[in-house]
């Protein structure tokens, strides 16, 4: 069955780097979106990026912009979100997921399937 599993969570100082990955298997994701969402305490999951398989568009929310990268490797069908200059706020509980995107993007209701998620905690 498909499978997101993702690695790369952990904690790290305001400014620093992370890089998560999110490995998928079980069908072939090529007319697929892949997103990333993050949760923090008290608040709603929210979309923080996205990009189309087969041609590598992307997409981001306005508070990582310049911050955060999202990128695909096709011969290692992994999705990344490589992520700089991290700040407190960005500490949440982030999550992989795979749709056909035909309700937005950035809608979680558009995703298909889900990882297990990954804290990210940003000291400060």
């Amino acid at each position: 069955q498909v499978q997101l599993v993702e690695s790369g969570g952990g904690l790290v100082q305001a400014g620093g780097s992370l890089r998560l990955s999110c490995a998928a298997s079980g069908r072939t994701f090529s007319r697929y979106y892949m997103g990333w969402f993050r949760q923090a305490p008290g608040k709603e999951r929210e979309f923080v990026a996205a990009i189309r398989w087969s041609a590598g568009s992307t997409y981001y929310t306005d508070s990582v912009k310049g911050r955060f990268t999202i990128s695909r490797d096709n011969a290692e069908n992994t999705v990344y979100l490589q992520m700089n200059s991290l700040k407190p706020e960005d500490t949440a509980v982030y999550y992989c997921a795979a749709g056909r995107g035909y309700t937005g993007v950035t809608t979680r209701a558009t995703y298909d399937y889900w990882g297990q998620g990954t804290q990210v905690t940003v000291s400060s």
